[in-house]
């Protein structure tokens, strides 16, 4: 397996930010949506940039027939985020109270971005699965969102402790994404991006296009 770079890492929040200012817009309408992750009552959630919307529906038209991406969940409030990163990190914390703050930060990283760096905080990635025609989901291998510890690492993408059948249908969601240009943060099978920090270290680009957004900002 080749190196796994997390979003913790010195090298991600070295990329500089170019913000191109494009909009965050609602992917109801445009994209099958879960309504598992409603964390604001203005539908935070339910954005992305205008360009990862359009690569996400560039990605569905590629999938095999009969298969649709489910959205569960895009732009983030920097304030959410970091309270989910401190949250997962007391966890860690308590869990091992041995460990380094570095040490801490580089495990929360595994599960959730930290907040300065989140590409969900800048509307450029999308949590996502696929289902059938009849809005079943399909097996990938552990529930979305499941961290490390209580999937025995079953959600790294390349993790080998899931069925062939789950394997296979990572692979299927993984071609169409990267083939419309987005990338995954591989401790996470759901997470993909275009655009941000994350993205711009694994492409070669030379800066990311989205930063950080307020909710007032929408």
């Amino acid at each position: 397996m080749s190196e796994i770079i997390l979003m913790s890492d010195a090298r991600v929040a070295a990329v500089p930010v170019e913000e191109n200012g494009e909009p965050l817009v609602d992917v109801r309408g445009r994209l099958l949506v879960d309504d598992r992750k409603h964390e604001d009552s203005q539908g935070a959630e339910v954005h992305l940039r205008q360009g990862v919307l359009d690569r996400l529906l560039a990605a569905e038209a590629l999938l095999p027939d009969g298969l649709r991406l489910l959205f569960v969940e895009g732009y983030r409030p920097p304030a959410l985020q970091q309270h989910y990163f401190e949250t997962y990190a007391d966890a860690l914390r308590a869990d091992h109270p041995d460990w380094s703050a570095d040490r801490i930060r580089t495990a929360a990283s595994r599960y959730v971005s930290p907040p300065e760096i989140a590409p969900h905080s800048a509307g450029a990635a999308a949590d996502l699965t696929l289902v059938s025609a009849d809005g079943r989901e399909l097996d990938l291998g552990t529930a979305l969102n499941a961290n490390p510890e209580e999937s025995d690492g079953a959600c790294y993408t390349g993790a080998g402790n899931i069925t062939e059948e789950a394997k296979a249908n990572r692979a299927v969601l993984g071609e169409a994404l990267a083939a419309a240009g987005l990338v995954n943060y591989p401790t996470e099978w759901w997470h993909w991006s275009y655009g941000d920090r994350y993205w711009a270290l694994e492409t070669g680009a030379p800066a990311a296009l989205y930063g950080p957004k307020e909710l007032d900002q929408l």
